[in-house]
């Protein structure tokens, strides 16, 4: 379309250089006729640009879609898997027994440190009374 309008405008001067109006005239509607073909071309492409944009959105949307979907069968079959009470209550359990053997560990160090003292002790005395 371009190149069709360049050959009008040269057309177009000859006519202006020959004084020909009425030729003119029809050759300037033509040159005009072409660069509104142009513009509708640029505005259609812009147009085909968006539309490709938009449907690129939507795919991608679906596809996020698609994981939102697989998660919550993830998920349902992890619920189903699991029964959050019981694991509730089998973690109390385990808190109450490593809470005792917290305390009977503390026991027996209390004890072995008294042994110790015992042993100790018995050997000061044994000194004293070699003494």
């Amino acid at each position: 379309i371009q190149r069709e309008e360049e050959k009008v405008k040269r057309s177009l001067k000859e006519a202006a250089k020959k004084g020909d109006k009425d030729v003119c005239k029809i050759l300037a509607k033509e040159v005009i006729r072409a660069r509104k073909a142009c513009n509708k071309i640029y505005t259609s492409k812009a147009h085909l640009n968006s539309v490709t944009l938009q449907m690129k959105n939507q795919l991608a949307t679906i596809r996020v879609a698609g994981s939102l979907s697989k998660s919550t069968e993830v998920m349902q079959a992890m619920q189903s898997l699991i029964k959050v009470p019981e694991v509730a209550a089998t973690m109390r359990e385990l808190s109450k027994e490593m809470m005792k053997a917290g305390i009977i560990e503390e026991m027996l160090d209390e004890t072995m440190d008294s042994v110790e003292d015992s042993e100790e002790m018995e050997d000061e005395a044994d000194e004293e009374v070699d003494k």
